[in-house]
């Protein structure tokens, strides 16, 4: 049986580590390679890092870090913010990244997930899908939530999947550091309509959380940040409790 895994995500603004409630209201959280190399150390399966303020000028500021991240640890990690060429993508693999995630840019312009695949393979291509309850019915939403769109979650969810995305990252808006748990249904819902692994995000708050989120919605992984970021969960007791629980992890 595959192993469940454990998934811290950095936000990265301004090459420091940062993070909000709904994708607003950002602290301060530390170090982007420290907490890279603390999160290797106590276990973490892989790391997540999102440019959230992405933009051209950024790009080498961002390769600079992707470089001295891959430095320092040696466990998978994902690049995303502000993907929208093939160039982005050689430019963060060619500087240690694993995968790279894209979200807004493939709703854009869906035919670029095809390139990517092609390109680097269907094993680096994560799609993030950001999705929020509009009218009762999870739509897709882009520019970190603040656009809604015509798209329905599950079906792009199936459109990115036959274009050749890998893995999915999907983030509930209305969870998003809430704390009170995953989108158990959402996640249920879109776990079971693909064949690629996805990754739950959005509302982690307790260990329990993640217990919900692989039992009853068959998620792949789990990510989360600030309860990592300050402490509030340890990972190596989060695993030993999912180990506990029958989870299958890396212990």
């Amino acid at each position: 049986m595959l192993t469940k895994r454990i998934i811290p995500c950095l936000d990265i603004k301004d090459g420091r580590t940062v993070k909000g409630t709904n994708f607003v209201q950002l602290r301060d959280a530390g170090d982007p390679v420290e907490l890279a190399l603390r999160y290797c150390e106590e276990g973490a399966d892989e790391l997540v890092f999102l440019d959230i303020t992405a933009t051209t000028e950024n790009r080498k500021t961002l390769a600079k870090l992707v470089r001295e991240i891959a430095t320092h640890i040696n466990i998978p990690f994902t690049v995303g913010g502000g993907i929208n060429t093939i160039d982005d993508v050689s430019i963060l693999l060619e500087n240690g990244a694993d995968k790279i995630s894209i979200n807004t840019s493939a709703v854009k312009r869906p035919a670029l997930i095809d390139e990517l695949a092609k390109n680097f393979g269907s094993q680096c291509v994560v799609v993030a899908i950001d999705a929020r309850l509009i009218h009762h019915q999870w739509m897709v939403v882009t520019h970190g939530g603040r656009n809604s769109t015509m798209l329905f979650t599950r079906d792009w969810a199936k459109e990115v999947t036959a274009r050749g995305a890998g893995e999915i990252l999907l983030t509930s808006m209305e969870h998003d550091g809430t704390k009170g748990g995953f989108a158990i249904e959402l996640t249920k819902e879109i776990a079971n309509s693909v064949s690629v692994p996805v990754i739950a995000s959005g509302g982690a708050g307790n260990m329990e959380h993640f217990a919900d989120v692989f039992k009853k919605a068959n998620a792949d992984a789990a990510l989360a940040a600030s309860i990592f970021h300050f402490k509030e969960i340890a990972i190596p007791d989060l695993k030993k409790y999912l180990a506990d629980n029958k989870i299958p992890v890396r212990l």
